[in-house]
């Protein structure tokens, strides 16, 4: 069922018309504001009051939700149903979260391979090759759980520019080097250039890449034709998309980085979340209330774009991460009868680390007349740092200016003398908070905004779970290969190839 087929679609289309005449200020200050608008999901303390929301409109939305059978829907992903029509498979990924999972030789592999790597003392650098859903979760992961890696280096290179391959490779010794080639299918393009030259500055220095690279993939017997040798081959099911993939073997190189220990809490706190959303009652489900928000924000009040601001440094890759997570799952023109959409879907997703943000496009935020919605993500405890005394001040003010941000965007400063001076406010946010950024808190932020994802697509009766819009300009750049897939291009285009010809 589309969003604007739901029985409580036009009750909430009349709420928020009547809503928008309201002052947000005045929304915010409410009494029990704090209360009702304010929820605990595991190490998660998340409050959405700075929103254009009401108790009559949030039960609502969850009369929405209970119509389009968001419960049933949920239920059919843990039980393993393939609910990816189009590719019919399950969803998998929640699995990989379980206990259960460290009792299967999957993970006595990943495990013991993962413990082997990190004592050779002669493997200095680990690089992670791959793209999308193979590269993103896992920098980024990798990138935010810094204080806990141990003494060898982690990089990823995922670009087929030969300038991210070659400036990764730099200060490289080949025999000190291991390198991961992550890619579900083993035919991605980009991932198999840059490995096929990672094999070959190898071979310059007489090392057999065979002993210097595994495969994480989907399609083990294209890497064993490929070169790999089988016992550094990682699998992971079909059922498990690239950008759920990071709890898979694709998070080899996290567990590498952090050990089978940290890595194993990372995946508590992600199935905390995951009890959480499978068990609790609708009125208290908290990734399907923040799902709620986020159709409400896109729907009815007409809020195209979404920001994530982390107000944490290591943190700077997770709006990539995000991107890719909600605009590959829920990008989608069609719902899951292949009926055209008559409501948008995902929302334009960006973002930047605090402060720094606040120097940049907040002034857009501010000033600007387009609204969006925006997630402060705050840990309130810095891990420890090397640092003269002083950090612990320098973490205080990064909190002041994410909370300041989120109550400046919303309440606005009045100044009609100066028009260049005014702050129109008005603009909503969510703070989502926890206690230090560590391996449990942040399988459980991940986990949170996973299942915001597909509790979005459920209401929105889409298919969050496959990617067929990328397919489309990867075969196109496979036609410039051939003097016959060339012909299908505009005359521009031929140009522009004619210039490449010219410098040959």
């Amino acid at each position: 069922m589309q969003l604007n087929n739901n029985p409580f679609y036009e009750t909430l289309l009349k709420q928020a018309q009547e809503i928008r005449s309201t002052s947000l200020s005045e929304l915010i200050l409410q009494e029990n504001r704090e209360t009702d608008f304010c929820f605990t999901s595991g190490p998660l303390w998340i409050d959405i009051s700075r929103h254009y929301i009401t108790l009559p409109i949030l039960d609502n939305l969850r009369k929405l939700a209970d119509a389009a059978q968001i419960t049933q829907s949920f239920s059919a992903l843990a039980s393993g149903k393939p609910i990816n029509k189009t590719e019919n498979r399950p969803v998998l990924h929640t699995g990989l979260r379980q206990q259960e999972r460290r009792t299967t030789d999957e993970w006595q592999n990943l495990a013991s391979f993962s413990d082997k790597i990190r004592a050779n003392k002669d493997i200095h650098t680990i690089i992670n090759i791959g793209i999308g859903g193979s590269d993103l979760g896992p920098a980024m992961v990798t990138n935010a759980l810094k204080p806990f890696h141990g003494a060898q280096k982690i990089r990823f290179v995922s670009n087929v520019d030969p300038a991210d391959l070659n400036d990764t490779l730099a200060d490289c010794d080949p025999k000190t080097t291991f390198f991961l080639v992550t890619s579900k299918t083993f035919t991605t393009a980009e991932t198999l250039k840059n490995a096929l030259l990672a094999a070959r500055w190898l071979k310059q220095a007489n090392i057999n890449p065979s002993n210097h690279m595994a495969a994480i993939t989907a399609a083990p017997h294209k890497a064993i034709e490929w070169g790999i040798l089988e016992e550094y081959i990682f699998d992971f099911a079909d059922g498990i998309g690239g950008r759920y993939s990071l709890w898979s073997a694709v998070g080899l190189p996290i567990m590498i980085a952090i050990g089978n220990q940290n890595f194993i809490s990372f995946l508590e706190g992600a199935n905390k979340i995951d009890e959480h959303v499978f068990n609790t009652p609708l009125h208290k489900n908290i990734p399907i209330i923040l799902a709620l928000l986020r159709i409400w924000n896109r729907n009815f009040l007409e809020i195209p774009m979404h920001g994530i601001m982390p107000y944490d440094q290591r943190l700077s890759r997770l709006p990539a991460w995000a991107q890719q997570l909600e605009m590959e799952s829920n990008g989608k023109s069609v719902d899951i009868h292949n009926n055209r959409l008559d409501l948008p879907a995902s929302p334009l997703i960006w973002g930047e680390p605090g402060t720094n943000a606040q120097h940049s496009f907040f002034q857009y935020l501010h000033q600007g007349i387009e609204n969006q919605s925006l997630d402060f993500l705050i840990p309130r405890q810095a891990l420890p740092c090397d640092l003269p005394d002083g950090w612990q001040e320098s973490h205080n003010t990064l909190i002041y200016n994410g909370l300041a941000q989120a109550e400046a965007l919303a309440f606005g400063e009045t100044n009609t003398e100066e028009p260049y001076r005014n702050f129109a406010g008005g603009s909503v946010s969510t703070i989502i908070s926890w206690d230090k950024t560590d391996p449990y808190n942040l399988g459980s932020l991940l986990a949170l905004f996973e299942h915001i994802t597909i509790a979005s697509g459920f209401l929105w009766g889409i298919n969050s779970f496959d990617q067929w819009g990328v397919e489309l300009g990867k075969k196109r750049a496979k036609e410039l290969e051939t003097p016959e897939g060339r012909s299908n291009f505009s005359p521009a285009a031929k140009r522009f190839l004619s210039m490449l010809d010219s410098k040959k």
